[in-house]
């Protein structure tokens, strides 16, 4: 047992893990600690990546567990229609299409924090939907 100690690797991996013992003590006793899902849709890529990189700037001031921004397909929503009103003449058509781009951020933090995170200036055309739920 003496000689496994001696280790450099084992003893960082001990360290480690006794600070996350300790950590999550102080978890339950303190604060109940959430699981928090922000989903942000947008049609406009510049604006969603600013108010990403806000919140995700945000959190990481208030030493929060971060994931993401997660990048999800686009989804690509088309509509094409004949451009002659009556049907009559050669048949020219036009194609419309709204691009719809989403991101994830996972945070892991007491819900009273998220407000004072969320607070931010929000750039327009830009949607948040925000998911609490507990920590298991």
């Amino acid at each position: 047992p003496g000689a496994l100690t001696n280790r450099p690797e084992i003893r960082i991996i001990m360290a480690q893990f006794q600070k996350q013992k300790t950590q999550g003590k102080g978890f339950d006793n303190e604060q109940s600690y959430h699981r928090i899902r922000i989903t942000l849709t947008s049609k406009n890529v510049k604006n969603l990546e600013k108010v990403c990189s806000e919140l995700i700037a945000g959190a990481k001031d208030k030493d929060l567990t971060v994931k993401g921004p997660v990048r999800l397909p686009t989804k690509v929503l088309r509509i094409t229609t004949r451009k002659s009103p009556c049907g009559e003449g050669t048949n020219t058509w036009d194609r419309y299409e709204m691009r719809i781009h989403k991101r994830l951020i996972d945070l892991h933090s007491p819900s009273e924090v998220v407000k004072q995170i969320t607070s931010i200036q929000i750039e327009p055309g830009v949607d948040i939907e925000v998911t609490i739920s507990q920590r298991a």
